[in-house]
């Protein structure tokens, strides 16, 4: 009876034990400082977190497909460099399209190589984020940009503005999640990105172009990362060059902290935006209880090497590993 109350504990604590510990640093930070839970500071987390969380939305595709992608912090450099560079050329209403236009020419070739090509996707993307970040630098001259007329452009909106009192930033956030948790749910398409993930062989012999699925699910990534850009560069109107710099880890494990496998084949939207605000409000927690903003890099290693743990104790049923 007590192994069996053990093996339950143990398959419990590696299917939810995320959860488990979301809460106990939840009662443990609002002990610490009350004001944790105040509506105002945890508005503000969902607010700083839609960033991310839009970039997560797109890699969680990716990862549910069977493949990574570590070049949505460059990418998402290059297209608030590039939206910002282009609001003073040619007006914001060309400026947005076009920067979309050039981030998913990015995602396009990264689908490319890894979809047709069948490279790695680890080696293709760490080797775009340094390719785009090369790409940014160039583009920019080395150097930060701003908008001139900060006062006089509409361009604002995306990241200071309102609708019935909720920040746009959080509006497009959930907007994105809805529309891509239905296609990934409730769409051909979506069971596809299921199949290829969970296994590309099979899926393959059963008539699913896969190479075509990995293309769109970089196609999709490539969007949310623009989506990301144009809300960073209209929140401050101005950006340093390196601004999504280390970005892809926190996205990573926000979406590994929502459940999905690094194997592939399981995951979904709803649980990918659980995942960024758990990573949200533990950051946030650091900084009111009295930490530094640096701790926070090293707390994301262990949430990351903690969410890998734990997934792969999901599959094998187990915290341990039965050979160890």
């Amino acid at each position: 009876m007590a192994g069996l109350s053990k093996a339950s504990v143990g398959t419990f604590l590696a299917k939810q034990g995320i959860l488990v510990a979301f809460v106990l640093f939840i009662i443990g930070f609002t002990i610490a400082n009350p004001r944790f839970i105040d509506p105002d500071n945890v508005l503000g987390v969902v607010r700083s977190s839609a960033i991310l969380g839009v970039m997560a939305l797109g890699v969680t595709f990716v990862v549910i497909s069977g493949n990574l992608d570590l070049s949505v912090g460059s990418m998402m450099s290059f297209s608030t460099i590039v939206v910002l560079d282009l609001h003073d050329k040619i007006g914001p209403a060309l400026a947005i399209p076009a920067m979309f236009a050039m981030t998913l020419c990015l995602g396009a070739f990264i689908g490319f190589l890894v979809g047709y090509l069948r490279l790695n996707s680890l080696i293709v993307t760490l080797g775009m984020l340094s390719a785009i970040h090369g790409l940014t630098l160039t583009y920019s001259g080395g150097q930060n940009m701003d908008i001139a007329d900060k006062s006089g452009t509409w361009f604002s909106v995306f990241g200071q503005g309102e609708a019935l009192g909720i920040p746009v930033p959080i509006l497009m956030f959930l907007a994105l999640a809805a529309a891509l948790g239905v296609i990934l749910a409730k769409t051909p398409f979506g069971r596809k990105v299921y199949a290829v993930g969970g296994n590309g062989t099979a899926a393959t012999f059963s008539g699913i172009r896969r190479a075509r699925v990995v293309f769109a699910c970089y196609l999709i990534s490539a969007f949310c990362v623009a989506c990301a850009g144009l809300i960073q560069a209209s929140r401050s109107l101005g950006s340093q060059n390196t601004v999504g710099q280390g970005m892809e880890l926190e996205v990573l494990a926000a979406v590994i902290l929502g459940g999905a496998s690094l194997l592939g084949g399981s995951g979904t939207i709803f649980k990918t935006v659980i995942g960024v605000l758990i990573l949200g409000f533990i950051q946030n927690g650091l900084l009111l209880v009295g930490l530094q903003f640096y701790v926070q890099y090293v707390v994301t290693w262990i949430i990351i090497i903690l969410a890998v743990w734990l997934d792969i104790a999901a599959k094998r049923g187990r915290l341990w590993s039965p050979i160890a």
